[in-house]
């Protein structure tokens, strides 16, 4: 039996509170494995959705805007560690504020996962336009200021910010043992519909490798992972049938299937892996 070496670990999961969501499956994949968990979450406002058993973007809205408490509660009746706590990301004071909670609840942090983001659709079409692969059934936003900086905020600044103070503390406390994870996307290089959160994800990708690289001298790795097709609470029946012609492994994923690959690299197995990309969509995007 494989000894992943987690027991007793801390871990900060940000983006948490869909229960159907990659971050609750995250949070839950740590805990099987006896670290102690720490879920961030943020309330969207959220559409009154269809039922969670039914797939549609506004039952993914409603989903986003619930409380990561029945994510921690789960943990916990499980008989893991597990608390959570709700912030803004976009407002860079929280960024410290979140550790100061999270360590407060359950010791230094040793894991980070930068999961929770923002999406939503524009375009530099001037009039509108669909979203690249009808993925949605909205329609994409003009670019304005709002559109790009709100992506950023979130996106991109935030996790730099926690990932900066992740290692403030590590070094200032002489921690020899670190993982970072980022999760971006696999449409990051170019996403027609939806081009600041692509380029805000491309952004997380650079922030990621150079401090993949700057770290290493402290025992910290630096990975990310980018998703393709996962149901989340979003993929309708229809679009999902749409998305798995493209997919060579032949089924949407699972967000279990995400949080599996995390928790291997923050493993013990993982150790010599750092700055690298790894792509979690059954073949549907395959870079050279």
């Amino acid at each position: 039996m494989i000894d992943p070496g987690l027991t007793g670990r801390s871990v900060l999961v940000t983006g948490a509170n869909n229960p159907q969501g990659i971050g609750a499956a995250i949070g839950k994949a740590f805990a099987l494995l006896g670290c102690k968990v720490f879920l961030h979450y943020f309330r969207e406002a959220g559409l009154v959705g269809d039922s969670p058993d039914v797939p549609s973007e506004s039952t993914y809205r409603a989903l986003q805007a619930r409380s990561a408490e029945n994510v921690a509660s789960q943990i916990k009746a499980a008989g893991g560690i597990a608390h959570c706590w709700e912030a803004d990301l976009a407002a860079s004071s929280a960024i410290s504020e979140l550790i100061d909670q999270a360590e407060g609840a359950i010791g230094p942090i040793e894991i980070l996962v930068n999961n929770a983001a923002h999406c939503s659709y524009d375009t530099f079409l001037p009039t509108g336009g669909a979203v690249y692969g009808e993925c949605s059934s909205e329609r994409a936003r003009p670019l304005t200021s709002d559109t790009h900086d709100v992506h950023f905020d979130v996106n991109a600044r935030a996790p730099a910010l926690l990932m900066a103070e992740f290692a403030r503390r590590h070094v200032t406390r002489a921690a020899e043992w670190g993982r970072i994870i980022n999760v971006s996307t696999d449409a990051s290089s170019a996403h027609p519909g939806a081009i600041s959160y692509g380029a805000s994800k491309h952004a997380l990708e650079s922030y990621s490798r150079a401090a993949a690289w700057e770290l290493a001298r402290f025992g910290i790795t630096v990975n990310v992972i980018a998703p393709g097709p996962i149901q989340t609470g979003w993929l309708a029946p229809s679009l999902e049938a749409d998305v798995l012609t493209r997919i060579p492994l032949g089924r949407i994923g699972l967000p279990s299937d995400v949080a599996d690959v995390i928790v291997f690299l923050a493993s013990e197995q993982a150790r010599w892996v750092t700055g690298q990309t790894l792509y979690v969509g059954g073949g549907n995007v395959m870079p050279l």
